[in-house]
């Protein structure tokens, strides 16, 4: 499963989708399954909206991106991941364009779906 380009994790950034959109996002993929408020799709500038790769609605729910809900949610999502084909596809883009930036809309940047992804395909 190793991969001579090197580990994934460099490949996999992850940013808020507010934040302008940079020459060195490479793939830019959204991995909500809500549109974020207030960003037009123009200015979202996204090559894929990847919603299957989200958390389900019922987890996404009883997070409530609440701190002290994070290691449940967290534990909880990779489990949603592990039989997940959506994530095959954001390391097929990765393969095929060096680097995928995960787009989310949450206010944290630590304490996020996006940054459980990051790290779930930072281990292969």
């Amino acid at each position: 499963m190793g991969n001579s380009q090197g580990s994934s994790a460099g490949r996999f950034a992850i940013k808020r989708i507010y934040d302008e959109p940079a020459d060195d996002d490479g793939c830019r993929v959204l991995v909500d399954r809500l549109w974020p408020r207030g960003v037009s799709k123009e200015r979202a500038q996204l090559d894929l909206w990847l919603k299957d790769v989200a958390p389900s609605p019922p987890l996404r729910t009883e997070f409530a991106h609440m701190q002290e809900r994070f290691a449940g949610f967290r534990a909880a999502y990779e489990a949603e991941l592990d039989g997940n084909p959506a994530v095959q596809t954001l390391r097929d883009l990765a393969a095929e364009h060096g680097k995928v930036t995960l787009l989310f809309g949450a206010r944290d940047p630590e304490t996020n779906h996006a940054r459980v992804l990051q790290e779930f395909l930072a281990r292969d």
